[in-house]
């Protein structure tokens, strides 16, 4: 090892002073504000999107113009020329024949603002990670984690036009499977932010007995909440939530009978309307459990405040999602109603992600 380096790894292990920790700190709760936007922002391109698919409005824009396609038609030939587009498609053929160029404009502005909400996002991450780089504001073992949420975020856009793109030749509605993968990702990259976030408070880590005894089950809860989320994007793609709308009982049973009358097996996981909207409901029903499972374990392992809040927080949001559910399938999904069943999906996430990050504690200060 040369002199140089072995320098350099001493002064990298030398504790901050005083000065240097508050600096940090500001810079740390700075950017964790910054990314508490953006996820907020993520969270309203859900909802927005939910509101996108309800309206039936996803496919009113035909083609792709990262750029260009910021801006609206601006004359009345430009409406006609993008009405034109639509009313090629099979959508407008099997559903909206017929329909006014008012009509248009109504799903048109919704697709239009879903798209446009998405460039902001990118501008709103890039401009300040930019301006927080040039400044030094980004701690280096921090720069390649916000990176890996820039290209995430470019890799979401192009799924959301390869998921619209599904719906343009052959179907009158946009693939289920990629509109679940769509929605999935979304509820990734906000994780995945959120996580940064919740690590740069300066807060009290949990103990090492805390966190060996209550990881587990917060990471399946996790994992259970990403899987609720894909199928609810099934659900949505199959526009399942418009069938079978009673509750506790489907179809007038326990389990319905028809969940696997499709051939092969497997598909009716993905493709029977009965299947997808009855594993969503099981799945809530196992999320249930294990979130006043997770608040007992956490109440038996530790009790603490910094523990016992996060794990509150998920049964109370757990609770609130359920009604919101419910609510939305024996109302027959009015879009209120549905959106804040969809907002609250990422909310429950953002609770799961919340308490992981209480007993993994804060980022190691680092030189």
């Amino acid at each position: 090892m040369s002199v140089s380096s072995s320098l350099g790894s001493a002064a990298s292990q030398m504790p901050l002073n005083d000065a240097e920790t508050r600096q940090l700190w500001r810079n740390r709760a700075l950017i964790r504000w910054w990314l508490y936007g953006i996820c907020l922002l993520v969270l309203a391109m859900v909802v927005v999107g939910g509101a996108t698919r309800l309206t039936e409005s996803g496919l009113s824009i035909t083609e792709w113009k990262p750029i260009h396609g910021a801006i609206p038609p601006l004359s009345v030939e430009e409406w006609e020329e993008e009405f034109a587009k639509y009313r090629e498609i099979p959508q407008y053929e099997a559903i909206n024949k017929g329909m006014t160029l008012d009509e248009f404009k109504f799903i048109f502005w919704w697709e239009w603002g879903h798209r446009l909400l998405g460039r902001f996002i990118g501008v709103a991450f890039f401009v300040p990670m930019a301006v927080f780089w040039i400044q030094g504001r980004i701690e280096p073992w921090l720069k390649p984690k916000l990176v890996i949420g820039l290209i995430l975020g470019g890799l979401q856009g192009a799924l959301g036009w390869y998921m619209v793109a599904s719906g343009l030749v052959d179907r009158i509605d946009v693939s289920q499977y990629r509109l679940a993968a769509h929605l999935t990702l979304a509820c990734v990259i906000f994780a995945y932010l959120f996580w940064i976030a919740r690590r740069l408070v300066p807060r009290e880590a949990a103990t090492a007995e805390e966190a060996e005894g209550l990881n587990r089950i917060g990471q399946i809860f996790l994992w259970l909440v990403f899987l609720q989320i894909f199928m609810g994007g099934l659900v949505a793609g199959l526009n399942a939530g418009f069938t079978f709308n009673t509750w506790p009982l489907m179809d007038g049973q326990v389990i319905p009978r028809g969940l696997l009358v499709m051939d092969p097996a497997w598909a009716n996981f993905f493709e029977n309307v009965m299947t997808v909207q009855f594993q969503h409901r099981m799945t809530a029903y196992v999320l249930v459990a294990v979130a006043v499972l997770l608040v007992i374990r956490s109440k038996k392992v530790s009790g603490r405040k910094p523990v016992m809040m996060p794990a509150r927080h998920i049964a109370g949001f757990v609770l609130l999602q359920v009604i919101f559910g419910i609510a939305t399938l024996v109302m027959n999904v009015p879009l209120h109603l549905a959106l804040w069943h969809q907002a609250f999906a990422v909310i429950v996430l953002g609770a799961a992600v919340d308490y992981l990050a209480a007993l993994k504690g804060p980022y190691p200060v680092r030189r």
